[in-house]
């Protein structure tokens, strides 16, 4: 049997062009050979095919970005984020002056149709977009409870560029909304098939939980022997603020009742401690406020005095001899020091002599 070829892009291998007949040989007929050397020849002859053999269908391409004024934690982040995700792209930080609307034209210039952008309040607060850009929807969270890679040291690990599970909590199927959140999250974090820059490998999880009206995202490695699950990191939790039609902006088609802002938060807990210490101040002004009242006087209760004995009276007794001074240790042992020091002082002089 012929030998076979195999094409660059990693198509299916085709046959080799045969050699043509000579005069010869057209008037013999061809040998047929057997049946069995025929299948060991192929074998050995057949070249390994590529090892996806599929075509790149899935056209998702993620934009990971932030704003200017984020911390180191956001920042790693953002870089870990990249590393699990190979369909992601990477663009310089925006301007905080300029308007949400300008993403959708940086993801057109980027060939990008799902965005995520980190957008930085205070140096303290963490936003987080998700927006599938540019006809919508997009959701607005607030991160909380950062964990990175380089932080945690955990003992899981992944192949770079390989592909991963994701596994949804049931309460994502309770609510609409939350529906719609899963089918987001699904389009921005799973890898395409067969995409130039992935491993045809699966073995990690992302796992998204809905927890105390949150979302709480981890990731797992899944081990060969016994399919159990290592966390590998990085950590986080999205506080939903709102969903919005459009792509970063529109009519809201819902609001979290349960969010509270981190101001309002921080203005709570200042208060909650002026409390304190407004009632420490009023305990005491209570109590000088007491100590300046006069004290009230009782009149003398006469069956006080039932149960009082007296005592008896001793006779005075006066010592005409003066008592025994007490020995002071003390003094005691420093007079013997200076003795043996006086004799020892005299010995060694008549040595000298």
């Amino acid at each position: 049997m012929a030998a076979t070829k195999r094409k660059r892009h990693g198509d299916l291998a085709i046959q080799a062009k045969r050699r043509k007949r000579n005069k010869k040989d057209a008037g013999s007929p061809a040998k047929q050979p057997d049946t069995a050397k025929e299948a060991a020849e192929d074998e050995t002859d057949r070249i390994p095919g590529p090892v996806s053999k599929g075509k790149w269908k899935n056209k998702e391409r993620v934009l990971i970005f932030s704003s200017r004024g984020i911390n180191f934690r956001t920042r790693h982040l953002m870089q870990d984020l990249r590393m699990l995700m190979p369909h992601s792209k990477a663009d310089t930080k925006m301007d905080r002056k300029d308007k949400l609307f300008v993403i959708n034209e940086v993801c057109e210039m980027k060939n990008c149709n799902k965005c995520i952008y980190f957008e930085a309040k205070k140096k303290q607060d963490l936003y987080m977009w998700l927006s599938n850009s540019p006809h919508g929807p997009s959701a607005k969270f607030l991160v909380q409870n950062i964990h990175t890679l380089a932080e945690l040291k955990m003992t899981g690990n992944c192949l770079k560029g390989s592909r991963p599970l994701l596994s949804f909590d049931p309460a994502f199927d309770e609510s609409p909304h939350c529906a719609l959140l899963k089918e987001l999250l699904l389009q921005i974090f799973c890898t395409p098939r067969y995409h130039p820059r992935s491993q045809p490998f699966v073995d990690h999880v992302f796992t998204f939980t809905i927890l105390d009206n949150r979302i709480w995202f981890r990731n797992f490695q899944i081990i060969e022997e016994d399919a159990a699950l290592v966390e590998m990191g990085p950590r986080f939790v999205l506080n939903l603020i709102k969903i919005f039609q459009g792509s970063f902006g529109g009519p809201t088609l819902y609001e979290n009742p349960h969010y509270q802002s981190p101001n309002m938060h921080r203005r709570i807990m200042r208060s909650v401690t002026a409390a304190k210490y407004k009632e420490r101040q009023q305990v005491k002004d209570v109590q000088k406020l007491r100590k300046k009242e006069p004290k009230t006087v009782l009149p003398h209760d006469p069956t006080a005095d039932v149960f009082v004995t007296p005592a008896e009276e001793k006779p005075v007794e006066i010592e005409w001899v003066k008592p025994e001074p007490k020995v002071d240790l003390k003094t005691r042992k420093k007079r013997v020091y200076k003795r043996h020091r006086k004799m020892q002082q005299k010995m060694n002089r008549k040595g000298a002599k």
